[in-house]
């Protein structure tokens, strides 16, 4: 079997940031998956499932609502690892158009008050599994550390 692309990156070289992880061709469109890498692998500890839960809930609502993003957004989701989200966009992309948006998400998740969306039985199969505090943490760590001031080393594998 073929080892595939996301595998061929060196987890332990590998800082937060925002990176390209692959394009791809639908026949006629160009889409865009972004590695939104929050924690540095296998160096920090990876996030908690019930913080990455509520980024996931706040996070697709956010961006599914945004006006310029919404109907460009394919997906929003963590990695397996815990150590951060794809993003997959309809379109071709780099990282530095989309850090503005990403400063906007983080921000709203930072400053999110009220009951999480997507928060019940009926909405989630996981439902009791969230932790808003934490979110907000990771999120505020994540804008300050990465976001507010990346640099181009932090947007190319």
């Amino acid at each position: 079997m073929e080892t595939i692309a996301s595998f061929t990156v060196d987890h332990l070289k590998l800082l937060p940031g925002v990176y390209v992880s692959r394009k791809d061709s639908t026949g006629h469109d160009i889409v865009t998956t972004f590695d939104i890498r929050m924690t540095r692998p296998n160096y920090e500890p990876v996030m908690n499932t019930a913080e990455v839960h509520t980024i996931e809930h706040l996070g697709a609502t956010f961006l599914r609502n945004h006006e310029i993003l919404g109907e460009k957004v394919i997906y929003f989701g963590p990695m397996g690892c815990r150590t951060g989200f794809y993003l997959i966009l309809a379109g071709d992309y780099e990282p530095d158009s989309i850090v503005p948006y990403l400063r906007e998400l983080f921000e709203f998740i930072r400053q999110y008050e009220g009951e999480v969306p997507g928060a019940s039985a009926a909405e989630c199969g996981n439902y009791l599994d969230l932790n808003l505090p934490m979110a907000k943490y990771q999120a505020d760590k994540y804008l300050e550390q990465v976001l507010n001031r990346i640099t181009p080393d932090r947007m190319q594998y």
